[in-house]
């Protein structure tokens, strides 16, 4: 069970968590999903960090992982609207105030 808890907003959380909601089965290289050394390379954080934060949203039940060597993982839509929304990890996720979509969509 997760406990996850925010007294300041965790930017590279956020980063991480919003990478993996907006990417598109069209941008994985494999069906299965995105390796972290991939993601890390995306967010352009440290691979430690990254797999830190894959972490804590997979025990949160929003990130789905398959495989061993390499891991992939996808986000997980179903359990995400799940969610309580006065969960601060769903709040962090939905704060969409300072978050750049072009980054994420192209129009």
């Amino acid at each position: 069970m997760y406990e996850y808890e925010l007294e300041t907003e965790d930017k590279e959380l956020k980063k991480v968590g919003l990478e993996l909601m907006f990417l598109t089965p069209e941008k994985y290289d494999n069906e299965e999903g995105i390796t972290s050394v991939e993601l890390a390379k995306l967010v352009d954080l440290p691979l430690e960090v990254v797999k830190k934060k894959l972490n804590i949203l997979k025990d949160a039940g929003i990130v789905r992982v398959k495989g061993i060597k390499p891991k992939y993982w996808r986000f997980d839509e179903y359990n995400f609207q799940r969610m309580d929304e006065h969960d601060d990890l769903f709040k962090l996720l939905c704060s969409f105030d300072d978050v750049d979509f072009d980054r994420f969509f192209s129009y």
